[in-house]
């Protein structure tokens, strides 16, 4: 039996898309040349400012939905524009869930492509492009291309993921899916140093095992330099009981209230989801006086992000702290990947420039060390740790915009390390290029947005255009 949800079954689904592909080649070709196009898209979850005002907004919101699970062959045809949120929904009914799904439910699964997307499984499968089986994709010139590891088109399967929409909006993308027990039996193992934490993550990484039982999922928090969190989950077939962190209990603090847990699997999955991570607690949904009344819906990272937006846009708060005679603050909004081994030397730097915690770690490893994935190329035969910190800092009058960012990304450099462009960045042009492997994007480029219809990498992710 397979799983079809967007189309009426007398057209059929493959229909129906072929139909809405039409419809955006037709409207891509009625935009003006002589202005950039961007995805017309009520959410987003990139971090990064921009001048919305000067791109077209191609919509694509028909792209939205999951054409086919196939239980047999563990795939799944899903569309683009389709939240993890609907996927896992989708898959979760036929036993299955995607190799690779980002911790927010709003993170689109062409998003997590030509972006970059990880979580707790990703010490096994990589990324979520690395699961990718193959693609359509509206490229810069118009053409709507199917693209596959050995087809004509190659280099633009190696080359999507870390494009960021500058090469092309895929629109439909047939998966590979891992199958899932009913519940997550979750271990917490607290560690007093990064060294002792590199050793853990190592161990699991090479082994897939820790203190003799398999391991499915690995990622941990950092609470203080000398309180680290290292959480093992694995599945199980039954649960002597089950926690419920989408409402009154909040997930991350379970980390050092408790040793062992266990969530459906569906609730893992989300765990981080309800308070995004730790950030809630800056909007004041965490306050013993305010969580009693919110209901689940509200307690979402959309519903968030909807926050923070209503903030760029009017600047209150900031207003409100100037008004006080508050130091300014500047954000620092990052996921960065270094080797395990320099895990430790990061930390440190870490912890006495910037003063961010909690930080989240999660383990990476490419999936398949034969494949190199030119814009965003790892070590295949090392084991990276991701470092997820989401807060601001106080700036001195002395420091020039973007200091402690510009810091983050000197020392990432220095590790051997990479940083995702899903957020703010300074790089100087030169630079950027020798990290983002600024020739082989020239190349795509010049194959697949001639005309540069669509927005420059460099422009888009540093330039904020």
């Amino acid at each position: 039996m397979t799983e079809r949800l967007i189309a009426p079954s007398t057209l059929g689904a493959r229909a129906v898309y072929q139909v809405a592909v039409d419809r955006l080649r037709s409207q891509y070709r009625a935009l003006s040349e002589d202005e950039p196009v961007r995805l017309a898209k009520k959410t987003s979850n990139l971090f990064r400012m921009r001048d919305a005002n000067r791109a077209q907004g191609l919509d694509v919101s028909a792209f939205s939905g999951v054409i086919e699970v196939d239980p047999v062959n563990r795939t799944a045809d899903v569309l683009g524009m389709t939240t993890y949120e609907d996927l896992v929904d989708a898959t979760l009914r036929h036993g299955l869930m995607p190799m690779v799904v980002p911790e927010l439910k709003t993170i689109t699964l062409g998003g997590a492509v030509t972006g970059l997307g990880i979580e707790s499984t990703s010490f096994r499968h990589g990324c979520p492009h690395e699961s990718v089986i193959d693609f359509d994709v509206l490229t810069g010139d118009g053409r709507v291309l199917t693209v596959t590891p050995n087809g004509p088109h190659a280099d633009l399967f190696t080359g999507f993921p870390n494009s960021y929409g500058t090469l092309g909006y895929a629109l439909r993308l047939r998966i590979e899916l891992a199958p899932v027990k009913p519940f997550v039996a979750l271990e917490h193992y607290p560690v007093q140093s990064a060294q002792d934490a590199a050793s853990t993550i190592r161990e699991v990484t090479q082994t897939r095992a820790h203190r003799g039982r398999p391991v499915d999922f690995l990622d941990g928090v950092v609470f203080s330099h000398d309180r680290i969190i290292i959480t093992v989950g694995r599945f199980v077939d039954e649960a002597p009981y089950l926690s419920d962190y989408t409402r009154a209990k909040i997930y991350y603090k379970s980390l050092e209230q408790r040793s062992s847990d266990y969530l459906t699997i569906r609730d893992y999955l989300w765990r981080w989801d309800t308070d995004w991570f730790w950030c809630s607690r800056a909007l004041g949904v965490q306050h013993r006086m305010v969580r009693p009344f919110l209901p689940r819906r509200l307690l979402r990272s959309d519903v968030y992000w909807k926050m923070v937006g209503f903030e760029r846009r009017h600047g209150w708060k900031s207003g409100w702290d100037a008004k006080r005679g508050l130091a300014p603050r500047e954000a620092v909004i990052q996921d960065v990947e270094v080797p395990v081994d320099r895990l430790a030397e990061f930390l440190a730097f870490f912890h006495e420039e910037i003063g961010i915690a909690p930080l989240w770690l999660c383990p990476l490893r490419q999936r398949n060390p034969d494949v190199t994935w030119d814009l965003y190329a790892l070590d295949a035969s090392t084991t990276y740790v991701n470092l997820g910190f989401w807060s601001s800092v106080e700036t001195k009058p002395a420091q020039r915009e973007g200091h402690h960012n510009r810091r983050i990304e000197e020392v990432v450099a220095e590790l051997g390390g990479r940083k995702s462009l899903y957020s703010s960045s300074y790089y100087e042009p030169d630079n950027f290029w020798s990290v983002y492997n600024g020739a082989q994007y020239a190349l795509l480029k010049k194959q697949y947005d001639p005309r540069g219809r669509l927005l420059d990498l460099y422009d888009k992710s540093v330039r904020g255009r």
